[in-house]
């Protein structure tokens, strides 16, 4: 079974810092993309960034370019995503994700997500 649990969410400031995490289990890590997603409410769900694990391709939505860093600990079957410099429109859910495929994680629509952690960023 996949699975895919985030944490690393909270309440931060405009110009914080947070660091999300995704454990994944239960398929075989370097075969994936693992990124994530966010939903801010009423509007898409979007692909904020992702990575290949097995060549260490990546992909940042403009959006967060230069401000958010995605890495991945082949040991742990974990994925990181260290947001810096924080804006009020970052504040979303933000899910993991994964697929065999980069272009769906980009696209919002992988074959697993998990549950979500929200991100708020306070002006």
């Amino acid at each position: 079974e996949v699975q895919l649990v985030e944490s690393g969410g909270g309440l931060v400031q405009a110009g914080g810092s947070l660091r999300l995490s995704c454990a994944a289990s239960g398929f075989s890590f370097d075969d994936y993309i693992i990124g994530w997603l966010r939903q801010a409410p009423g509007k898409e769900r979007e692909g904020v960034s992702c990575i290949s694990s097995s060549d260490g391709s990546t992909y940042y939505a403009d959006s967060v370019k230069g401000r958010f860093t995605i890495s991945v600990d082949r040991a742990k079957n974990t994925v990181y995503l260290q947001m810096n410099s924080l804006k009020p429109e970052d504040t979303a859910v933000y899910y993991c994700a994964a697929d065999i495929w980069m272009n769906s994680v980009v696209a919002g629509q992988p074959d697993y997500w998990g549950q979500g952690t929200q991100v708020t960023v306070s002006s």
